[in-house]
């Protein structure tokens, strides 16, 4: 699990094809890697990586298709830097929100605007992950743990302080950046319960059962006035 706090970017050091999905070499910067071993997890733009080799401050993490086909790491370059977050220790002090390192799309900025000593931005959401935002709500944005300001006709609005600027690769962001997104898991299990076991992106046929999600439903467990 992860925080949302990014600890460190890092920088794309070598980027190999391998058997149809790709092998990323990333040199973490300033990332203490002193306790770092094969096998633990790295938020790498807010994906959840594995660490298969470690040489000095790069390490070597593989990335299935699966994930390719929802992240924007296939499209980094050479030299791209990354959001960098190790998972968060049993016993560390938890700041951001519940991330899990497991991307549910990717979002473009749609505007960045100068708001005092702030960034403003404006983001376009898919159109199947707006329902998981909610004003004063959390997302996680390459890796960084934020509170959507504003919801829009098209994603969220958001506003990065200076510090957060500072130390992720938002500072580099124009419009048209393409970004990772994870959307609240809280919102995707409470999704769950109340469609009796399915989620949002099942198909549902004509033999499957019914959402139980109703009127009747919400007055039987209280959360409205009516009474059955």
């Amino acid at each position: 699990m992860f925080t949302g706090i990014i600890e460190a970017v890092g920088h794309i050091a070598a980027v190999a094809d391998s058997g149809g999905d790709k092998r990323l070499t990333i040199d973490a910067g300033a990332l203490d890697m002193s306790a770092v071993k094969l096998g633990d997890s790295i938020a790498t733009n807010g994906v959840c990586l594995t660490v298969t080799s470690l040489s000095g401050s790069r390490f070597t993490a593989d990335v299935s298709r699966e994930t390719l086909s929802l992240a924007t790491l296939g499209d980094l370059k050479v030299g791209a830097p990354v959001n960098l977050e190790r998972a968060m220790p049993a016993n560390g002090r938890f700041d951001g929100h519940i991330v899990s390192g497991h991307i549910d799309g990717t979002g473009e900025v749609i505007s960045r605007a100068e708001d005092a000593r702030s960034i403003r931005l404006s983001v376009a959401v898919p159109e199947s992950l707006r329902k998981y935002t909610a004003h004063k709500g959390s997302i996680c944005i390459d890796g960084v743990s934020l509170t959507i300001n504003a919801l829009s006709d098209d994603g969220v609005e958001l506003n990065i302080v200076p510090h957060t600027a500072a130390e992720t690769i938002i500072t580099h962001y124009q419009s048209g950046t393409k970004v990772n997104l994870e959307v609240d898991v809280i919102a995707r299990y409470l999704e769950r319960l109340l469609l009796g076991g399915q989620d949002g992106q099942e198909q549902r046929t004509s033999k499957q059962k019914a959402s139980r999600l109703s009127e009747g439903f919400l007055a039987e467990h209280g959360f409205t006035g009516r009474k059955r």
